[in-house]
């Protein structure tokens, strides 16, 4: 009899047994799709990492690892990745809501030399190459060090630009008194005169460029960092706030004010005379009074302007960085003009 139950019980755990077993092979096979059964541990593995591996962009050559998979919202979807130039990684340009102009420059500071109130800025505090305003702090060192003016130096091998490549009218063996190599730095921005200015200071070019970052700090020029004398380097860098407090430093000495606001200027080299003339246009417009200016450009720093001026019978310094297009920098010291001489006419009504 107990044989007879134990055989009744075996047959009905058989007949539960079958179903799940029947089961289980079935989602083997279905499992098998996409792990064939009996496949490596390691395999099975990076099956599964693979499939669990988000999608790829590929922008320009280089792989981008995305985060998670998103689901297409179109047909086709294109995903466009813009390089930025090289000093666009700082904070996006924004114009005060009070001002009229749209101005094109990147960087910009209006300031009240007497008062040293901020009439109006824009990125004032990005740090950016600054091309040949470098020349500015070149002019204010040679100065301020008291260097015999009358002195004869050379153009030499040492003063061609090898950087940048640029050209220049005054030719290795050229020989000028100090004071014209700086007149032509100031009113023409001539790269081949500032770097001869910086070679003949006590000590060398490497006396001279500590110098300059000297003197920067003791203006306050605590983001300014220049590594030679010509503004070819775009390793000379600044801000627009910093550079304004180098130019109410720089209007201080009349050799400065008048060698940069010079129209023409004329030398003698190889038996043969050379003109130049300033490098900023605005100062052959008669509309303008301008105590002091400057202007530069290379491609990493893109067209910059500083003026120190006078608008409606107040003094006023201007800095323009990294603007695009040679027009620019001109209409925007414009704009600014006409905005302060109209506030400073409502003001009088």
């Amino acid at each position: 009899m107990l044989r007879l139950v134990w055989l009744m019980m075996l047959v009905l755990t058989a007949g539960f047994s079958l179903p799940v077993q029947a089961e289980a092979g079935r989602s083997r096979a279905q499992a098998g799709k996409v792990v064939r059964a009996g496949a490596p541990a390691k395999t099975v593995k990076a099956a599964k990492a693979t499939a669990r591996k988000p999608p790829a962009v590929k922008a320009r050559g280089k792989r981008l690892k995305a985060t998670r998979a998103v689901p297409a919202t179109s047909a086709r979807q294109v995903v466009r990745i813009k390089r930025p130039r090289a000093h666009q990684h700082y904070r996006a340009a924004t114009v005060q809501s009070d001002h009229p102009a749209a101005l094109a420059s990147n960087a910009v500071l209006i300031l009240d030399p007497a008062t040293r109130v901020v009439l109006f800025e824009k990125n004032a505090e990005s740090v950016m190459p600054i091309a040949s305003l470098t020349k500015l702090m070149t002019a204010l060192v040679v100065v301020e060090a008291r260097q015999d003016m009358d002195e004869v130096i050379a153009i030499t091998d040492d003063d061609i630009d090898r950087m940048k490549n640029s050209t220049s009218r005054l030719r290795v063996g050229t020989r000028l008194p100090r004071s014209a190599m700086l007149h032509l730095a100031l009113m023409s921005s001539e790269n081949r005169a500032a770097n001869a200015l910086g070679r003949n200071f006590p000590g060398g070019a490497r006396a001279f460029v500590a110098a300059m970052n000297a003197r920067a700090k003791s203006l306050g020029m605590t983001r300014t960092r220049y590594v030679e004398p010509t503004g070819l380097s775009s390793a000379n860098v600044s801000t627009a706030g910093d550079l304004a407090k180098l130019v109410v430093a720089a209007q201080r000495h009349p050799l400065i004010r008048e060698y940069s606001t010079d129209e023409d200027h004329t030398i003698q080299q190889a038996g043969h005379t050379t003109p130049y003339h300033n490098s900023n246009r605005l100062i052959s417009n008669a509309s303008w009074d301008i105590d002091l200016q400057k202007t530069g450009y290379i491609s990493e720093a893109g067209r910059c302007m500083v003026l120190h001026t006078e608008i409606g019978g107040r003094d006023v310094v201007m800095v323009f960085l990294d603007s695009q297009g040679s027009m620019s920098r001109a209409a925007d010291a414009n704009r600014v003009r006409a905005w302060l001489a109209s506030d400073h006419r409502s003001a009088q009504q």
